[in-house]
């Protein structure tokens, strides 16, 4: 399975998510937005980290690029950016690792969620890009999947780095089974995740 997730989406995710495109704008614009305000966050918590840092100030202005591309489709479809969502998806997935005391670990714990969600996301940008009728928002979502692979390779390069490979490993293949079971609660087509 690509990206290593272990339970693809339903392609019906996409004609549901279709039906109600503006949720789905809404919802990926905030999607954009958190991903932007987690790298800062990454950036504020581990200063000494240069190399993190300055990846992470890149990907930071890169997530908040994709905002305003989505928020300007919102508009050009003459609709406006909707309140923003609790995410049941990522609450569920950061579940997965207990509290730690120990400060890398604690990074190395965020790196793999953010690997993972970047993965997913990467993973219904090319289902919905193969499967709605849309055919600007197709080339839209099929050029921003390359960009959320390289996001995804990013964290996980990250974590191996700072937790070592094959404990990273071992800890990335049980967040994989962990997310299976997860995903598949979900089938809401008003979110990217849900």
């Amino acid at each position: 399975m690509m990206l290593g997730l272990q339970l693809p989406s339903d392609p019906r995710w996409a004609h549901a998510a279709e039906d109600q495109i503006e949720e789905i704008l809404t919802d990926h614009a905030y999607c954009e937005q958190k991903a932007a305000s987690t790298a800062i966050s990454l950036m504020i918590t581990y200063p000494e980290l240069s190399d993190l840092v300055t990846e992470m100030a890149a990907l930071a202005r890169e997530e908040m690029s994709h905002f305003e591309m989505v928020h300007k489709r919102i508009l050009e479809r003459g609709m406006t950016l909707g309140k923003e969502r609790k995410d049941e998806y990522v609450h569920a997935v950061m579940a997965y690792f207990p509290k730690t005391g120990d400060r890398m670990l604690r990074l190395v714990h965020r790196l793999l969620v953010c690997a993972l969600i970047e993965a997913r996301s990467c993973e219904r940008f090319k289902v919905l890009s193969e499967n709605i009728q849309d055919r600007e928002l197709s080339t839209f979502y099929a050029r921003l999947m390359a960009s959320e692979a390289n996001h995804y390779t990013l964290f996980l390069k990250f974590a191996r780095q700072y937790g070592g490979r094959a404990p990273v490993d071992e800890l990335w293949k049980g967040l994989l089974a962990y997310e299976a079971e997860i995903i598949a609660q979900f089938s809401d087509g008003k979110r990217v995740h849900g």
